[in-house]
Formats: C-alpha cells, sequence, structure tokens
C-alpha cells in the first residue's frame, strides 16, 4: 500500500518535535523528522545535540485513513496549507532533505559556465526532476544550489553535471 502514501508538512507546537515523534511511533504512523547536530554553549559547557532541521515541522507519510489520526497526536497543530488543503511535499523534497544532512559529494568533472541566480534541475538520483536555483559555483566540478522546502531553504552541494541549466 506504499503507493497509497503521501508526504506531508505538519506543524507541531514549539519545541515539541521529538515527542511528537514519539506518538507518532507508537501509533505507527511513518513520519521523518530531519535532526541536525549543534554544538550548544552553556555558561559552563559545551555539548553537542540533536536539533530539528526545521523547527516546529514534521514530515508524515500517511494513507488517507490516517489523515485525521496525525492531527489528534499530543502536540500535533495543523498540516501546513494552501487555500484550505494540506500541501502535499513531493518525495523528491524528502530525499533532498536527506541527502543535505548525508551531504553525499561524488566527485565529476564539467567545464561549462555557471551563473549564480540560473535555475537549475537536478538530472540524476532520487532528487530527479527537483528543482532549484544557483547560488555559488564551487571550482571546476561542483556547484551549491538551494531547493525551497516548508518555508525554509536547504542547501546541496552537488556535481555539475547532475545539473542543467533551465529557463
Amino acid at each position: 500500500m506504499e503507493k497509497d502514501k503521501t508526504w506531508y508538512a505538519l506543524y507541531v507546537k514549539p519545541r515539541s518535535e521529538k515527542k511528537v515523534a514519539t506518538e507518532l511511533e507508537f501509533d505507527n504512523i511513518e513520519y521523518y523528522l530531519p535532526l541536525e547536530k549543534r554544538l550548544k554553549q552553556w555558561s559552563d559547557r559545551k555539548k553537542w545535540v540533536e536539533e530539528p532541521l526545521f523547527r516546529s515541522y514534521i514530515f508524515v507519510h500517511i494513507t488517507p485513513a490516517e489523515y485525521h489520526r496525525v492531527l489528534v497526536v499530543h502536540g500535533a497543530v495543523r498540516y501546513v496549507t494552501f487555500e484550505g488543503k494540506a500541501v502535499v511535499v513531493p518525495p523528491q523534497q524528502i530525499e533532498a532533505v536527506k541527502l543535505y544532512l548525508n551531504e553525499a559529494d561524488p566527485v565529476t568533472v564539467d567545464e561549462s559556465e555557471w551563473k549564480v541566480g540560473q535555475k537549475v534541475e537536478i538530472l540524476t538520483g532520487k532528487l530527479t526532476g527537483l528543482t532549484g536555483k544557483l547560488i555559488e559555483v564551487k571550482g571546476k566540478k561542483k556547484v551549491r544550489i538551494t531547493i525551497d522546502v516548508v518555508n525554509s531553504a536547504l542547501y546541496l552541494n552537488l556535481p555539475k553535471n547532475q545539473l542543467r541549466v533551465i529557463g
């Protein structure tokens, strides 16, 4: 039944992302909470902590039957909506977040001209079809692009030969 499932962004109460994730797991609802390690400084010590990449958001991968079950989870507020309807998050955007957190950078060579501000499309891998904007040229082999995801921007370092300029 994997094909009946859709990704949605769920807005949750501030600082309750991990609690909501635990509740979703208990209810057997598939979710993705991207976490990023950050070094926190207190007056007496430093410590590495895992914090949500997108504060107050969790992604849920659900069937239509699970749609309302998610909203009764303690800490869940509402789905991210547009014109009153929950916004579907394309699976490529979820993969882009995972790629960003894993920073997988294969080495390739491409000598073509790339200019900051150009719109680009990803041609290979799990992110095929995703579009973004070129924000930095990193030597002869790589570029840095930005992709909009849930009111935030993701920054990816990709080999030039995995992209094409569009528009």
